[in-house]
């Protein structure tokens, strides 16, 4: 054994004067390794060539072993240090090691953001350098406005005429008890910046109107529509397309929701593509007119703001050209696909 050591020894020295590389140098000492373990199964027992090699297989399968395991260890280890490395090293890429856009309270704030490798430090730094409006203020907003702001959506704005009434604290979670009769903007701003003072939150508290809509929107990369008016959904939709933005759109109704990503820019429908004409005023009743149940508004709302981080961070897949509908009641979802309209009226002559 000693023999096959010291030309194991003398291979390895070879290649290191000749300056060959590492794995080179194992693969030789793994060929003499194969040589060696041939020589002791093919020749029989006490045979010259055998004996000079160690005398026995197994002692041979032994050492194989255990190399082996120190190798594997090795490589494991290797990678743990390695991943370590990467997220090191994404601190320091947000960080400017000293200075840069995080503090490290938000470093800390965003620590399992950072930590998932859908979204690490980059798409954390994507977010905080996003700029993200929202359409109402209401039962699907509220979700989706704390949970961008918690997930460190660098400016949100939210845009809706209406005031804080008891009869939307029984869904609309953004906003309190105190706050009845304050506009729903402001009511959201107290409640962003409880949330996350590192997040800026711009509130518009009018009416979305034709005149504005498209100048605003073209601020912001991304609109997140949580209005229940088909009127405000097709004025956000024409405003979108205008100005080039994808939108997220959700709709609640009782017991059933809706989330789909409008962006004819990307290749997708808008959503006169697929409604191309107003529903019957019995088929479009709003919340007040049909009810819903409470909780609906927050999982929808949490599956937009979700899709939205999705869409700034380009983590998964999303809901460009598809439909996620939820059915609350029987718990159950269901995905349909919409493509574009070459006749559509709204984004036909893209």
């Amino acid at each position: 054994m000693l023999f096959v050591l010291f030309l194991a020894a003398v291979l390895w020295g070879i290649g290191h004067v000749m300056k060959t590389p590492v794995q080179a140098r194992l693969y030789m000492v793994g060929l003499l390794y194969v040589a060696v373990l041939g020589v002791q199964i093919a020749l029989p027992t006490g045979h010259p060539l055998r004996e000079a090699t160690g005398g026995a297989a197994a002692m041979w399968l032994l050492f194989g072993g255990f190399v082996a395991v120190v190798l594997a260890y090795r490589m494991l280890l290797g990678r743990v240090r390695g991943r370590a490395e990467e997220v090191e090293a994404a601190r320091d890429a947000i960080t400017g090691a000293s200075e840069g856009p995080f503090r490290d309270v938000e470093l800390e704030r965003y620590a399992r953001h950072i930590t998932l490798p859908d979204i690490g430090g980059g798409g954390q730094l994507a977010l905080k350098n996003a700029k993200v409006l929202v359409v109402g203020a209401g039962g699907l907003g509220s979700p989706a406005l704390l949970y961008l702001a918690a997930a460190g959506v660098g400016r949100i704005g939210v845009i809706d005429h209406d005031e804080v009434s008891l009869s939307n604290l029984q869904r609309q979670i953004i906003h309190s008890d105190a706050r009845t009769g304050m506009p729903k903007v402001f009511s959201a701003e107290v409640a962003v910046g409880a949330l996350n003072p590192h997040v800026e939150l711009r509130p518009y508290h009018r009416a979305l109107t034709a005149d504005v809509a498209e100048t605003l929107f073209a601020e912001y990369d991304l609109i997140l529509d949580g209005t229940d008016s088909f009127v405000v959904r097709a004025e956000v939709n024409r405003a979108a397309v205008a100005a080039g933005r994808p939108v997220i759109a959700g709709a609640i109704s009782a017991w059933e929701g809706q989330v789909t990503l409008y962006d004819p820019a990307g290749g997708a429908p808008c959503m006169a593509c697929v409604f191309p004409t107003a529903p019957a005023p019995d088929l479009a009743a709003t919340c007040a007119e049909t009810g819903v149940i409470g909780a609906l508004p927050g999982v929808v709302g949490s599956i937009m703001a979700l899709e939205a981080i999705k869409e700034i961070t380009g983590a998964g897949d999303g809901l460009r050209g598809r439909m996620l509908i939820y059915d609350a009641l029987h718990a159950e979802t269901r995905i349909l696909r919409a493509q574009r309209r070459a006749d559509c009226t709204v984004c036909g002559g893209l």
